[in-house]
Order: structure tokens, then sequence, then C-alpha cells
């Protein structure tokens, strides 16, 4: 298992991860482009990680300067309960320490099995607004 940064070539096959988990609802949030724009973001840390010369799974948060939030996660379903995902969750905790942050959140849209198995407590439930226009609107 290697684990990386993301490059804009890898967009693809993320994007193939994320239909076969069923989490690709959004291509204006989640598809190629958001990817290559979230690889521009200094706030952004955005790792995937290759299992047999092939990406097989990723994540991808943000640190403000005071807190650190995981935004989305995603292992292929053939490579899952390998330690594919707590490893990601490791390394990205792991860069945002090195940034400064004392904490780590993650917005959990589903399962929270997983997450309480690698260390979180549920304690609240985040909100959205999307498309943002409901609030400008």
């Amino acid at each position: 298992m290697r684990i990386r940064d993301f490059v804009p070539s890898d967009a693809q096959q993320l994007v193939e991860i994320l239909k076969a988990n069923q989490q690709y609802g959004h291509p204006e949030i989640d598809g190629p482009e958001a990817m290559s724009k979230v690889h521009q973001c200094r706030a952004a840390e955005f790792l995937v990680v290759e299992e047999d010369y092939r990406v097989v799974g990723f994540i991808r948060g943000v640190y403000d300067g005071s807190r650190a939030i995981i935004h989305i996660a995603s292992v292929h379903p053939d490579y899952q309960r390998r330690g594919i995902g707590r490893a990601l969750v490791r390394e990205i905790a792991e860069r945002f320490k090195q940034r400064g942050a004392s904490s780590l959140a993650v917005t959990v849209p589903g399962e929270l099995g997983f997450w309480k198995k690698v260390g979180f407590r549920q304690t609240t439930r985040i909100m959205f607004a999307y498309p943002i226009d409901d609030i400008l609107g």
C-alpha cells in the first residue's frame, strides 16, 4: 500500500471508486473539475492510496488554521476491510497535526461504523445547503 498526494490524472479512477460506492451524486462537487480545484487549494489535503499499482481509494479534507475536517473518503469495494481506509485516516490526521490542527472532524453521509472504529465519536450533525443558491435565493 502506498499513500501519496492526488494528481489530476487520478480523477477518472476516483470517479469510478465513488460510483462503485454509490457516492457520486454531484459531479460538480466530486467530479474531475472539482477534484482539480481541491488539488489547487492550499487549505486542502487530498490523498490517494495505491495497491497493486492501482489507485484504490482516497481521502480529502481541509484545515482552516484552527480546525481540520475530512469531507470525503472512499475505498473501492474490492479493497475494503484491508486497513486501507484506516491508513488513509491516519495519514491525513498526521498531516493535519503537522499543520497545527488539534482536532479532526468528519462529515458522515451514512453509516457511522467505520468512523467509530477509527476513533471518532458522534457529537453533532452538520447541515448542508446545496446548492448554495438555496441560501442566497
